[in-house]
């Protein structure tokens, strides 16, 4: 699978100057961001739906606003971040590309932000979750009534490594988590309100579609 992501790695078109940097700004700090061959694939589907309203759970740096924004220039994108550093540094990022008029940053704990009467009038046509993973089941039921008619939420990190089918050598810490996320794709696969699929790329993407 190694030479086989390796093989695909190298057909994806060049990064473009900001992302390389952003890219690098990750590493420095490091700060997880969605690997190349996945954040290509979401700025694909992105692009295949074009939305117009679309909601992050997890802005971290910036990076995935950015180039969803890059992907549906005429989208309003509102993101959440609730670690300080991290929102600052989305914010200045966001600002070093003028996309603070599309991109709007919100600090603050999602659980609770998703709960804010602003928040709960909206309504969002392509909502990604990429923040704490323990919080994927409680985060979707937030925004389930936030999500238009044939709506797409997108969440990554659903195979966590490969560990949430075997298990070994890992830590102990994230031995609760690991069942967390299992269960949450098995909730989420039998969802009646969604048809959702599951896709092998970088840490695992399901796309969620509602019916």
């Amino acid at each position: 699978m190694d030479k086989v992501n390796n093989y695909l790695e190298n057909l994806l078109p060049e990064s473009e100057e900001w992302a390389t940097a952003l890219e690098k700004q990750a590493i420095s700090g490091k700060v997880p961001i969605m690997e190349r061959q996945s954040i290509h694939f979401l700025k694909q589907l992105a692009q295949i739906r074009q939305p117009k309203h679309l909601l992050e759970i997890g802005t971290a740096i910036g990076y995935s606003a950015l180039q969803l924004h890059n992907a549906c220039p005429q989208a309003q994108i509102i993101t959440i971040e609730r670690d300080k550093d991290r929102y600052h540094e989305s914010i200045r990022n966001i600002k070093d590309q003028s996309k603070e008029d599309q991109i709007q940053v919100i600090f603050g704990d999602a659980l609770e932000v998703l709960e804010d009467p602003g928040i709960k009038a909206k309504t969002f046509d392509f909502i990604f979750i990429d923040a704490a993973k323990g919080q994927y089941k409680r985060f979707f039921e937030l925004i389930d009534p936030l999500i238009s008619k044939d709506g797409i939420i997108v969440t990554d990190n659903v195979l966590f490594k490969g560990y949430v089918v075997n298990e070994e050598g890992i830590n102990d810490r994230h031995v609760k988590l690991v069942k967390k996320i299992r269960n949450y794709n098995e909730w989420l696969s039998n969802h009646s309100g969604y048809i959702t699929t599951f896709i092998p790329i970088g840490d695992g993407i399901a796309i969620s579609l509602k019916k």
